[in-house]
């Protein structure tokens, strides 16, 4: 089987493992800092603070931004939960909107329409490894005095007009999960330039803790390990090889499948790169077969796909019954009938890539 995701442990990530093991310090220290100041200075930002997954540091940033009970938060019902949740894990009120068809990101178009006097937050994500159109973003923000945050959990080392996913908001949230372009097992990083917020970010991240047993609000214990971040600093020293190794997969792809009809390829704005955490195709009605009928068809021939995503954040009950859809969603409605994600990671060998392709063009010609 060829996996649609797998992650690369070197003998360095292993032998930094080894020597944390070896010192003894295993929870938060010197490790963690070390991470931090790396990743400050890779997205170009004042501040990195390392939390211990994506969806914390979404929780962390909403918190520092002053998310509380009754606000609004714009962001994608085209994402996965961990986008939505954790504004409802603060009592706030998500509202999404619908998503741009080419590039699958929020649509700034319809943003404005959907602020209210309750709007505290824009939060868009970087979905698939695309910026979004951060210029139009920032732009309603500032007219309207709402934080952005960047949803990057998805985009390490893309850039938007040569400015780094991370360095665009108020705020910027990244996830270190197994399946990212960089990993640690689980953990987060958020950025931000501001020491306001992140203050209140690594209070929120120790049970609110100010001082030595000293307490300024709710906060959880959302701490990483020197464990993870022994790996994840490692892992960083490699993102940029591990992007352009995407990149050319993705580029191998587009070479090959451009001519099968009904297939739409990923499309890239001029002003950005994309750093492919996720290939995704679309499968049309002037395929074959259906989308459902060819992710069963390619994964018979021993090829991992995967759909992201199947379904709206906002046809989830829970987010259903507590958000608010500002307009329709046709858009998002028609990629989650669509859209099909194929193997891009690093591991890949030319003979892999071969193999998806053939069998692309096999299903388009025996269906």
């Amino acid at each position: 089987m060829i996996s649609i995701a797998m992650p690369m442990i070197g003998n360095e990530e292993i032998s930094a493992v080894n020597d944390v093991l070896r010192s003894g310090m295993l929870a938060q220290g010197p490790k963690v800092a070390e991470l931090e100041k790396a990743f400050a200075e890779y997205c170009g930002t004042k501040h990195a603070l390392a939390v211990n997954s994506g969806t914390a540091a979404i929780h962390a940033a909403l918190f520092a931004a002053g998310v509380q009970p009754g606000d609004e938060v714009i962001t994608t019902p085209f994402s996965f939960i961990a986008t939505i949740n954790p504004i409802l894990m603060l009592g706030a009120t998500p509202v999404v909107v619908d998503i741009d068809s080419k590039t699958y990101n929020i649509d700034p178009q319809k943003i404005e329409a959907a602020i209210t006097n309750k709007t505290k937050v824009i939060l868009p994500v970087h979905l698939y490894g695309q910026p979004c159109d951060w210029s139009e973003i920032q732009s309603i923000a500032d007219k309207y005095g709402l934080v952005a945050i960047e949803d990057a959990c998805q985009a390490v080392g893309a850039t938007y007009a040569d400015k780094k996913a991370g360095g665009l908001g108020d705020l910027a949230c990244f996830s270190l999960y197994a399946t990212k372009n960089i990993m640690c097992g689980e953990g987060g990083m958020i950025t931000t330039n501001s020491d306001e917020y992140a203050d209140a970010i690594r209070r929120f991240r120790q049970h609110g803790m100010s001082g030595p047993y000293q307490y300024e609000h709710i906060g959880y214990n959302y701490r990483l390990t020197d464990l993870q971040a022994a790996i994840a600093v490692e892992q960083l020293n490699k993102a940029d090889s591990f992007n352009k190794k995407r990149q050319e997969n993705a580029e191998s792809f587009n070479n090959a499948l451009a001519s099968i009809e009904g297939i739409e390829l990923p499309f890239v704005e001029p002003d950005r790169t994309h750093v492919y955490h996720q290939y995704t195709i679309r499968i049309t009605d002037k395929f074959p077969v259906s989308r459902d009928e060819f992710v069963q068809a390619i994964r018979e021939k021993g090829i991992g796909a995967g759909v992201y995503y199947p379904k709206s954040l906002y046809s989830i009950k829970h987010i259903a019954e507590s958000g608010r859809s500002a307009g329709e969603l046709l858009e998002t409605e028609r990629a989650c009938a669509q859209v099909v994600s194929l193997p891009i990671h690093p591991m890949l060998s030319k003979e892999d890539i071969d193999t998806v392709i053939t069998a692309i063009k096999d299903i388009a010609r025996n269906a």
